[in-house]
């Protein structure tokens, strides 16, 4: 779970009221990032777009990472399976 500290947090009346100011504020990192509440509860994230770019760049490169190792994974087996498999014939 991630952190925020207290002027990292904003609730969502205040994002309603304010937009125009939070989101001149998130371009002009200000603040890098806040985190919107509702409830008392976290909701959601406002991130600079050149941030939020980033983080999809290295989430794509971990997915891409997982699918290569499980079908490394599956083509290994195949291979044990495919090895393992003999015929006999009885004459």
């Amino acid at each position: 779970m991630v952190a925020y500290k207290r002027d990292e947090i904003v609730s969502a009346s205040d994002v309603a009221r304010g937009f125009s100011t939070i989101l001149n504020n998130i371009i002009n990192h200000t603040n890098d990032r806040l985190a919107i509440s509702r409830n008392n509860k976290l909701e959601a994230v406002i991130l600079d777009i050149e941030e939020y770019e980033k983080l999809q760049r290295v989430y794509d490169m971990f997915e891409e990472n997982e699918i290569k190792r499980i079908l490394e994974q599956r083509t290994k087996e195949d291979l044990e399976v495919s090895h393992s498999k003999t015929i006999s014939i009885e004459i």
